[in-house]
């Protein structure tokens, strides 16, 4: 008997070469995380007010909210004075 292509006997097997990942697991012995670390971990971050009570607001930006916002302001809380 001959070895036929068509029945399968001859059939090359190919085996794909380790991607980049698996290069660098093999050759540091663990596997490292792919992608772009988050930026910040934000698990860790804490919120705070330091603020002062009241929040000092000067004429100057009053004057640019009511420039702004005044049409608001007066549909909202009604004309002032």
């Amino acid at each position: 008997m001959t070895d036929d292509p068509g029945n399968g006997a001859s059939r090359i097997r190919r085996v794909r070469p380790p991607t980049a990942s698996e290069q660098l697991e093999a050759l540091l012995g663990y596997r490292v995380p792919m992608g772009r670390p988050p930026k910040y971990d934000m698990s860790t971050w804490t919120v705070t007010d330091d603020w002062p009570d009241p929040v000092p607001v000067t004429d100057a930006e009053i004057a640019v909210f009511e420039q702004w916002f005044g049409d608001f302001f007066d549909e909202l809380f009604g004309p002032g004075g």
